[in-house]
């Protein structure tokens, strides 16, 4: 996949805990050269922003910067929730087993999993940051279903061969290599090396 000036992403946040892992992705992309940078389209659940409130320091406003064109997430009318609105797909981060329930089951509640379920129709990538642990077998089975429906599913899980020293280095690590599955390089990725 090329990036171009005219591709767009949608960046999803649900209430789930790690909601910097959003933010974090949100400001990668938005300081990106204007030649790889795509369009940003940003959808919010009401948990995340009570989420928002209680990790950070962030006001909502602050984070609807971050974004090219806000979606209200009651908004099924969005251009987002149309097929026929061409993205290039969608990262949802965090991804709280709600969220991840609707869009395994098809059964969508709001805008940010029916862009999600679009995502999946039009075969575009999506990829979701699940929080959650531990998981029971419901939660399993929904990340294989999303996985079988061509979803990418991708916990925020440490590399720490990177040996991180921060937070922040694992956050930063962890948003590089959720971008490189959109051939996205923000020279965050600490590359595997044989010693």
């Amino acid at each position: 996949m090329t990036i171009s000036s005219t591709s767009r992403l949608i960046i999803g946040i649900s209430g789930a805990s790690g909601i910097i892992y959003g933010l974090r992705i949100l400001e990668i992309l938005k300081n990106l050269e204007d030649n790889k940078r795509p369009e940003l389209h940003l959808v919010m659940s009401r948990s995340a922003e009570v989420t928002l409130a209680y990790e950070t320091k962030m006001k909502t406003s602050e984070v609807h910067q971050l974004a090219d064109i806000v979606h209200a997430n009651k908004d099924i009318s969005a251009t987002i929730a149309s097929g026929s609105f061409k993205t290039d797909g969608m990262i949802i981060a965090p991804c709280s087993m709600k969220t991840l329930a609707e869009i395994a089951s098809g059964v969508t509640s709001n805008l940010l999993s029916r862009a999600a379920d679009v995502t999946l129709k039009e075969r575009r990538r999506l990829v979701c940051l699940t929080r959650e642990t531990p998981l029971h077998s419901g939660h399993l089975k929904n990340m294989l279903a999303l996985s079988e429906m061509g979803g990418i599913v991708a916990p925020p899980v440490p590399a720490f061969y990177t040996k991180p020293k921060t937070i922040n280095d694992i956050v930063e690590h962890t948003a590089g290599r959720v971008l490189d599955l959109f051939d996205i390089e923000a020279g965050l990725v600490k590359r595997w090396k044989n010693c």
